[in-house]
């Protein structure tokens, strides 16, 4: 080691030790946690302290859409941060004009105006505060196994178990079965059988809760953290209608799928359904900046025009979250990223996902569109028992963390949640950086390969 090489390693060192004193990190039992101290990145890669680089594969959060360190982004923080670092949201403000117009332009037909908020949790909270008060109904109906956020409201209405250790049930919030072939709940034998079954059962707990109660469904278009659960053709257009039929708000949650993730600006457009309101965060400015938002229909938009929206944020529409924002899908249109995440899914990851799955006994399944993918591990594709249970703790998760142990000891950084592995790179990844991911993830299912039966 020479004498630069230990310099920076003892950098990276003093940064663990300030981290592990003084930071509280999220989701983590503060005394069992080593975080991984990061030197720098770059496009598709980044790298720590002692010089390991990794391909990501996790785009940090699924929100580093165009990769790290873009340069065009970053000159346009520098530049706004020069210019006007800060102004307060009831100002006009040139970026935040031009960010609202560009998300816009990009928005299913009709919704033409933009509520800024500083993420994806406060977009949600937002998005259903503004159908309760449309409607004048109190109810919400949300997807198990869906991820909405973490504050007081998003956390209820979110579906999977990490909502357990704070769920009061007083949220007003009714939860109902998404589709989900491969462990339907409604022991449907195709896609078809599974989308009517799963609309029925929609309808039924609207009936049981009382349509006249229920302001929103607010559903994640492809439920994300929770498996990648591409829903089956139909079921949008069928929730659109059930909302239609019972006078229901439909708020679709795109902080993860939205901004070219799916291979589409938004996943909504594989469908061609229009909510009444979109919530977005994540992809919007790659995370550069913290910044979210709704996307707000003309319902919506039309009962606030004499009416005070009861609601606003200190930061809602930051100039250097937007400035963000408009380098971000100013550079996604001119490289063409939307493009090149659908042709990637298509001709690379799709394809090179289902060859592994043909090659090792552990994966059950393989699911996705553009740049977002999951590979459903398994101990048995005969009895689909999952490689580690639902809601597993750290105890319980050995096999999977073999598997990710494997790929990050091979440059390789993945998501992974319970008995999954999510691929989910930035859209502006090559075909030979997906070719590469998938030669280190062959090698890594070997890990849980030993596991099967």
């Amino acid at each position: 080691m020479t004498e630069a090489t230990e310099a920076t390693s003892a950098a990276g060192q003093h940064v663990l030790a300030l981290d592990r004193k003084h930071v509280f990190h999220s989701w983590s039992a503060q005394a069992h946690i080593k975080p991984l101290p990061i030197a720098g990145g770059s496009g598709r890669h980044f790298w720590d302290y002692d010089g390991n680089r990794y391909l990501d594969f996790s785009s940090q959060f699924i929100n580093l859409n165009i990769g790290h360190a873009h340069p065009k982004v970053v000159a346009a923080i520098q530049a706004q941060a020069a210019r006007l670092p800060m102004i307060a949201p009831n100002f006009a403000n040139d970026q935040r004009s031009e960010a609202a117009r560009l998300i816009s332009e990009l928005a299913p037909e009709g919704m033409d105006k933009v509520f800024f908020t500083n993420g994806g949790a406060d977009a949600n909270e937002h998005g259903v505060r503004m159908a309760r008060l449309v409607t004048g109904r109190p109810k919400v109906l949300s997807a198990y196994r869906s991820y909405h956020g973490a504050t007081a409201t998003t956390m209820q209405l979110t579906g999977d178990p990490r909502r357990w250790a704070t769920d009061t049930g007083t949220a007003g919030v009714a939860h109902f079965f998404p589709p989900y072939l491969y462990r339907s709940p409604f022991d449907s034998e195709d896609e078809k059988q599974e989308c009517e079954r799963a609309l029925r059962h929609v309808d039924q707990v609207i009936r049981l809760e009382g349509p006249a109660t229920i302001a929103a469904i607010l559903v994640e278009a492809i439920i994300g953290t929770g498996g990648i659960l591409v829903p089956p053709p139909g079921y949008l257009a069928g929730l659109r209608e059930l909302c239609d039929q019972y006078g229901i708000m439909m708020i679709t949650d795109e902080v993860m799928t939205g901004f070219g993730r799916t291979g589409k600006w938004f996943a909504v457009d594989n469908w061609q359904v229009t909510p009444d309101l979109l919530t977005f965060a994540k992809g919007v400015n790659s995370g550069y900046v913290p910044l979210g938002g709704v996307l707000i229909g003309p319902r919506v938009a039309a009962f606030f025009d004499d009416r005070v929206y009861p609601g606003g944020l200190t930061y809602s529409g930051h100039p250097l979250a937007c400035a963000a924002a408009v380098a971000t899908l100013t550079a996604m249109r001119e490289e063409q990223m939307v493009n090149n995440a659908a042709e990637l899914g298509r001709e690379v990851l799709g394809p090179g996902l289902r060859a592994l799955a043909e090659r090792h006994p552990s994966v059950g399944e393989v699911r996705g569109l553009g740049v977002f993918w999951a590979v459903e591990l398994v101990r048995s594709r005969d009895t689909r028992e999952m490689l580690v249970p639902y809601a597993a703790g750290p105890e319980e998760s050995q096999p999977v963390q073999e598997v990710i142990t494997a790929c990050k000891e091979r440059g390789l950084w993945p998501f992974a949640n319970y008995n999954r592995i999510h691929m989910v790179p930035p859209c502006n990844t090559t075909a030979d950086e997906a070719r590469e991911a998938l030669q280190i993830l062959d090698e890594a299912l070997k890990a849980a390969d030993h596991y099967t039966v």
